[in-house]
C-alpha cells in the first residue's frame, strides 16, 4: 500500500467519499479515495464504479422552491457539487424528480474523479482502523461498511453501530411492458427536470385485482433473515412492500400504490390502485417499480410481479432485494466538524452518519471535504447557517439529533428553525427556500477565518 502525508484518505468510493475528495481538490489539496471494489465485493453493488446507486435511480424531487430535497439540490449545485454536476449532466425523465441513468452516471462520476490530478483512486480494502500516520482521515464507507471495519470502530468507540434494513427496487425491460394496458402520464401531469409530464409508466389495478395481489404478497415466500440481522429494524423511508402490506389492506393504496392524481388514457377512468414505473436508464429500455423494494424470493418476485396489469409479460433486469444498513450515533460520537472525538483524525461522511438518501450522504460529504481542507490549510471552516438544508443537516448529525433515539433523517422542513414571521399553507415551504438561499448567499461571501 502506497503511503501518503498531508493529504486527505477517504474510506469509501461512494456517493460521500466521491464528493469529499472532489472538494478536498477544489481547495488544491490531495485526496486519496480507497475503495475495495473489485478487490472485495458486496451484496449490493454489480460493478467497480465509484458512486454506482444501488437502491433507487431517483435522487427525489427537484423543486427548490417547494421541497427540502429540492432546495439541498440547489444549494449543493451552487457549492460546486460533483455529484448534482453529473446528475443533471446523466438525467432521465421523471416528473418533478431528478433521476438519473445509473451507469452513465457512475460512469461520469468515476471518469471525473480519475482524470483529476489531485485525486489518487486505490483500488483494496481498509480492514480496520487507519494507519496512525494518516492524519486526516474520512470514512465514507456507507451503508455497506465492511465488517472489519465496522468492528474497528464499535470496538473503538464502544458504542454498538445501529442498524437498519434499505431495500432495492426490481427493475424491468420496457419492451416487456404491455403498454394496451399501462400508461404514460405524471402525477397531476407534473413535469419535472427533462420531463414531459408523462414521466411515469402507470399500471392500473381495480379492487378484485388489488385484493388479489395483496393476498399474494401475504402468503409468498420470503428470504431468511440471518442470524445476525433478525432484531435490525427497518427504515421508515424504504419499507419493503410486503411489510407495507402487512400494516392493513390500504396502507399499499395510501403509499406506492396511490391511484390520485391519474387518470386512465386508455378508459378515460380513475383507477382502485396504480403501480408506477420509473425510467432507469436514458435509452428508456429499464423502468424501475417505484416502491417495490422487497424481501420476497425471486420466484416470487416473478409470479406476483406478473399479476400487475401491464406486466403479465414483464422481463426482469434485475429483481428486488434488501441489504443491511449501518450509521453511528453521530450525535453521541462526533463533533460539530465531524470528527469522531475518540479519534479526532478519522472524520465520518455519508450514511455511516445517520443522514438517508443519495443527496443526503453526498452533502455530508461535500461538508466532510471541506472540513478537511481546512485542517490542511490550518483555516477555520464554518458550515452553512442552520437555516439552509446543508447547515440543518450537519447540525441534526453532530448535535441537533436525540442521541437517545438518533435514527437516520432525510432532510426536511422540520430540521430548520421556525420563520420570524407567520406564513401560511404552501407559502410557508417557499419563505423556507427564500430564506435558505439568502443566507447560503451571506455564508458564500463570507471572509474566511485563519
Amino acid at each position: 500500500m502506497m503511503t501518503y502525508r498531508k493529504i486527505v484518505h477517504i474510506v469509501g468510493g461512494g456517493l460521500a467519499g466521491a464528493e469529499a475528495a472532489w472538494q478536498v481538490a477544489r481547495t488544491g489539496q490531495q485526496a486519496v479515495i480507497h475503495e475495495m471494489r473489485p478487490e472485495r465485493t458486496t451484496d449490493a453493488h454489480q460493478t467497480d464504479n465509484l458512486a454506482e446507486l444501488v437502491c433507487s435511480n431517483s435522487f427525489r424531487s427537484d423543486d427548490a422552491e417547494y421541497n427540502a430535497v429540492g432546495l439541498l439540490h440547489e444549494e449543493m449545485r451552487r457549492c460546486n457539487s460533483l455529484i448534482l454536476a453529473m446528475a443533471d449532466a446523466n438525467k432521465v425523465p421523471a416528473g418533478g424528480a431528478l433521476a438519473v441513468d445509473r451507469e452513465e452516471f457512475a460512469v461520469a462520476v468515476t471518469k471525473a474523479l480519475t482524470d483529476e490530478p489531485l485525486i489518487i483512486i486505490e483500488r483494496g480494502e481498509i480492514d480496520g482502523l487507519p494507519p496512525e500516520d494518516w492524519d486526516n482521515v474520512i470514512i465514507a464507507t456507507g451503508p455497506l461498511t465492511s465488517a472489519p471495519l465496522a468492528e474497528a470502530i464499535r470496538s473503538l468507540t464502544d458504542e454498538r453501530a445501529l442498524a437498519f434494513f434499505d431495500a432495492i427496487a426490481p427493475i424491468v425491460y420496457t419492451e416487456s411492458i404491455d403498454m394496451d394496458v399501462a400508461w404514460f402520464q405524471s402525477r397531476y401531469d407534473k413535469p419535472g427536470p427533462g420531463g414531459t409530464g408523462k414521466d411515469y409508466i402507470n399500471c392500473p389495478m381495480d379492487k378484485g385485482q388489488y385484493r388479489a395481489f395483496l393476498a399474494a404478497i401475504h402468503t409468498a415466500e420470503k428470504t431468511e433473515f440471518k442470524e445476525w440481522e433478525e432484531n435490525t429494524p427497518y427504515f421508515e423511508g424504504c419499507l419493503p412492500i410486503e411489510v407495507m402490506a402487512s400494516r392493513g389492506e390500504d396502507t399499499l393504496r395510501y403509499g406506492p400504490m396511490k391511484p390520485i392524481g391519474l387518470t386512465n388514457r386508455h378508459t378515460g377512468g380513475k383507477a382502485y390502485a396504480i403501480v408506477q414505473l420509473r425510467q432507469d436508464n436514458i435509452l428508456g429500455t429499464l423502468y424501475n417499480l417505484v416502491g417495490f423494494q422487497t424481501k420476497l424470493k425471486y420466484n416470487e418476485q416473478l409470479r406476483i410481479f406478473r399479476m400487475i396489469p401491464g406486466l403479465e409479460k414483464a422481463s426482469f433486469a434485475r429483481f428486488g432485494g434488501i441489504h443491511r444498513n449501518t450509521f453511528l450515533n453521530s450525535p453521541r460520537l462526533l463533533d460539530r466538524e465531524l470528527r469522531l472525538k475518540a479519534l479526532p483524525r478519522i472524520r465520518f461522511a455519508g450514511q455511516i452518519t445517520g443522514v438517508e438518501g443519495y443527496v443526503e450522504s453526498a452533502a455530508i460529504g461535500l461538508l466532510a471535504g471541506r472540513f478537511a481542507a481546512a485542517d490542511i490549510l490550518g483555516k477555520t471552516f464554518t458550515p452553512p447557517p442552520i437555516t439552509t438544508a446543508l447547515g440543518a443537516l450537519i447540525d441534526h448529525v453532530t448535535g441537533g439529533g436525540d442521541d437517545e433515539t438518533f435514527q437516520p433523517m432525510n432532510v426536511n422542513f422540520g430540521l430548520v428553525p421556525p420563520l420570524e414571521y407567520r406564513v401560511k399553507g404552501r407559502e410557508r415551504k417557499k419563505a423556507y427556500s427564500d430564506r435558505a438561499f439568502a443566507d447560503l448567499e451571506a455564508w458564500q461571501n463570507r471572509p474566511v477565518a485563519e
